[in-house]
């Protein structure tokens, strides 16, 4: 019998997960529960997939805005920081600014605008426009921004996070000052002493502070790399991708997954038969149409993956080869047809006509933004994603 059901993903059920937890052995387990409950098998290649934040909960990756201070006073100073490029976040950010205002006695927190890089709005292109403001060029203060775009709340959590964060910063004892620019090298005529805090574009930010003569250039992945007095910490990505835990800590991305995901895929191979693959997966990519949030708060996609996993999809366009290379077929004839291409395709399609329109993407983004959209970040309660027939195509 023909298969009809391509690619399934299935957000799997678990007990909450605590520190210390043996995650390996709930993750297999859970799956496998989830397996005889709802009637499905395994096949090889299907993939199992962890959100990085049950990993970090089991790891124990958690740190205090105390231990946050006292790093950033230790390598930032405790006078004037300047503060750019963060990401308007209560969940992501906020906790951080405590941690950073209560190192120093100044803070100038410079915003991009008109959104961050995720794609939160502090202001809308319409009204820069009808304020003719050019946003690569043009340099507010807080009075100024006021005075052009009053007061702008977030359309979903309903803040204004130019108060907020002041307010934040003040109530941690620092005298704040806002400004808002898009050019790094503007928060230099402020204090050459900068934390840097976006995610993706860092590199070439602390490069560009560099050359323009900041004295001391670090980013958020550059902060709790090290343990501070016994606390949680990332040693590549420091505090970037950590998440507000309670009012006075935060959960860290987790530390070296490969051991995890290997055992998974170990475990699965002895239960099962199969040769599964694993993955730990945070933020994926999905531009909400609304809000025009990107997710991609996380700095990486996929913190750690089984082998099975790397690279890009080599496909081909059926739509192409059905308009284009056998547009005289039609039925069981141009079904034979594409199904005889693609068993014939070339290993690798990158330039061929036939494969334009595929997604050029790492299959871990891919995968990874699957499982995002599927466990949610809510009451859902599926941190565990089972993906099954991402490597089938056509002729399957």
């Amino acid at each position: 019998m023909a298969r009809n059901v391509g690619t399934t993903s299935r957000g799997i059920r678990c007990p909450i997960i605590r520190e210390g937890d043996n995650l390996a052995e709930i993750v297999v387990t859970s799956v496998l529960e989830a397996s005889e409950t709802d009637n499905f098998s395994f096949n090889d290649r299907d993939v199992i997939c962890v959100t990085e934040s049950v990993v970090a909960r089991a790891q124990g990756n958690y740190a205090s805005i105390d231990a946050i201070s006292k790093d950033v006073q230790a390598k930032l100073g405790s006078e004037t920081i300047g503060v750019i490029f963060p990401i308007l976040s209560r969940n992501r950010f906020a906790i951080c600014l405590r941690g950073i205002a209560k190192a120093a006695k100044k803070i100038v927190l410079m915003l991009s605008y008109p959104s961050d890089e995720v794609g939160n709005e502090l202001v809308s292109l319409d009204k820069l426009d009808a304020a003719g403001v050019n946003p690569y060029s043009d340099v507010l203060d807080e009075k100024k921004y006021r005075e052009l775009f009053g007061v702008n709340k977030h359309p979903f959590t309903c803040v204004d996070y130019v108060e907020y964060y002041g307010d934040l910063i003040r109530e941690c004892g620092a005298e704040a000052e806002i400004i808002f620019a898009n050019n790094p090298r503007v928060i230099l005529d402020y204090t050459k002493n900068v934390l840097t805090c976006d995610i993706h574009t860092r590199m070439r930010t602390k490069r560009i502070l560099k050359e323009a003569g900041a004295e001391v250039v670090l980013g958020l992945d550059d902060i709790l790399t090290e343990s501070v007095d016994g606390s949680g910490y990332n040693s590549k990505f420091g505090l970037l991708g950590s998440n507000k835990s309670t009012e006075d800590t935060i959960k860290l991305f987790p530390n070296e997954c490969m051991d995890l995901v290997l055992e998974i895929q170990s475990r699965m191979l002895e239960k099962t038969g199969k040769h599964i693959e694993a993955m730990v997966y945070g933020d994926g990519a999905f531009k909400d149409p609304v809000g025009k949030i990107w997710e991609l708060a996380d700095p990486s996609v996929s913190v750690a993956n089984t082998s099975g996993l790397e690279g890009t999809p080599n496909e081909l366009k059926l739509k192409y080869l059905a308009d284009n290379d056998f547009a005289d077929l039609s039925g069981e004839a141009l079904k034979k047809a594409i199904e005889e291409k693609i068993r014939k395709k070339d290993a690798d399609l990158a330039g061929s006509m036939a494969s334009q329109g595929t997604t050029p993407r790492r299959i871990t983004d891919l995968i990874g933004s699957l499982c995002d959209l599927t466990s949610g970040s809510g009451d859902k309660g599926t941190p565990i994603v089972l993906v099954q027939g991402y490597f089938d195509n056509y002729t399957n």
